[in-house]
């Protein structure tokens, strides 16, 4: 038996669309990108529809206009560069009336129609434009086909674009919402660093306030008293008396200014660096000897303060409560995240029992800690059981414009 010729089309046309389809579950498959989606799509409906030109439109982020985000060659290099309000254009129509569109010839005689230059849109004569829609994310975007040669495209050419168009939009609505989720990321990450920013900066300039005012008036009152101490006539006791006690009084509240600079700002990061500043921490602690692997680097100012706050903070535990002679502090780079790691020869503790920011940890400060690494995007470990020392590692994530 002979197959008819209709027959025989319709058994081509269906090998090709499922042929189409397996290719747009495979480039959906791929990644989360808008673009590259965009762009095998508009690649793979040109090649089965047999049109001369695809056009791929998304809706962006406002919901308020359609951008060109996927072409065929040569129109490629428009993408991102044609953007189309809803309403305006065929597409614009579409999108916002969600109805298919079929013009066979003459579109210049559309009301609608809104030609781009950069298109050429005059050189086609044909064209289907239909939505792209999903039942999750509602409209994401217009799908174009045209042909330079006059077509009469069936309702079943309409219907294969608008089914095409669906599992497209179901790709394309995840991509947009890893997107905008990437971008929020990025913006939060921003943001707690203008935040660190402004606190370090204000933290500065009170630092330097109180240096350059308080303190330096305190030196001075200091010489003073000596001199007025050497220079007493009369009652010479009481007087040496009262001015000795002015003379502590002096030192206690410069000692108390300076340990207030020191809070608000370690000027040892300003002088030497974060590798030296660990360095001179290391020399400064006492009844514990603290081997030192330092990485020489500088990191953004936020991330140089947490990771010297850590350090500082699980150094004092481990004279205040570890019982450790020896300790090691690591600091290290790599590729896309620094890490600091102080390890000590400790009592230990049981961190089951003495999870973080336990009242029973007693002033341990390792909430402190913690809470320092995740304001800049990092995370802290805590190895420890008893009798067998501590390991505390702080892992924060390196910004793109880090260099080492």
């Amino acid at each position: 038996m002979t197959a008819k010729p209709n027959a025989v089309r319709d058994l081509v046309d269906a090998d090709r669309e499922l042929a189409l389809l397996r290719e747009l579950i495979q480039a959906a498959s791929s990644g989360p990108g808008v673009e590259p989606l965009a762009e095998a799509a508009a690649r793979m409906i040109t090649t089965a529809t047999a049109t001369d030109v695809c056009f791929v439109h998304v809706l962006d982020d406002t919901e308020r206009s359609l951008t060109l985000t996927g072409a065929t060659p040569p129109f490629d290099s428009e993408v991102g560069k044609i953007r189309l309000p809803l309403g305006q254009g065929i597409s614009g129509w579409v999108a916002s009336h969600r109805e298919p569109v079929v013009i066979i010839h003459d579109k210049e005689s559309d009301p609608r129609y809104k030609p781009f230059e950069s298109l050429r849109g005059s050189d086609f004569t044909s064209m289907v434009s239909v939505p792209m829609e999903t039942d999750p994310g509602g409209l994401v975007g217009v799908l174009n086909v045209h042909t330079v040669a006059r077509r009469e495209f069936a309702d079943r050419d309409v219907e294969l674009l608008l089914v095409i168009g669906r599992l497209i939009a179901g790709a394309m609505h995840q991509a947009r919402m890893h997107r905008q989720l990437v971008a929020r990321d990025r913006a939060h990450e921003n943001f707690v660093e203008q935040v660190i920013q402004a606190q370090e900066l204000e933290r500065r300039r009170l630092a330097g306030d109180i240096h350059d005012g308080i303190s330096q008036r305190l030196v001075t009152l200091s010489y003073r008293l000596d001199a007025a101490s050497r220079a007493v006539v009369g009652d010479s006791a009481t007087a040496a008396e009262q001015l000795a006690l002015a003379r502590e009084l002096v030192d206690l509240t410069l000692g108390e200014a300076r340990a207030a600079i020191n809070g608000l700002r370690p000027p040892v990061l300003d002088d030497l660096g974060l590798t030296g500043g660990l360095a001179s921490l290391a020399r400064s602690i006492p009844a514990v000897d603290v081997d030192v692997v330092l990485a020489d680097a500088r990191l953004p100012d936020h991330i140089e303060i947490a990771l010297y706050r850590i350090a500082q903070e699980c150094l004092q535990n481990v004279v205040k409560h570890s019982r450790a002679t020896n300790a090691k502090l690591t600091f290290s780079m790599g590729d896309d995240q620094v890490r600091l790691e102080i390890v000590d020869n400790g009592i230990g503790f049981d961190t089951f029992e003495h999870p973080l920011g336990g009242d029973e940890m007693g002033g341990y400060g390792l909430l402190s800690m913690a809470e320092r690494a995740e304001i800049v995007g990092g995370r802290l470990n805590i190895r420890s059981r008893p009798g067998s020392g501590t390991a505390v590692t702080a892992t924060i994530p390196l910004p793109s414009t880090a260099t080492s």
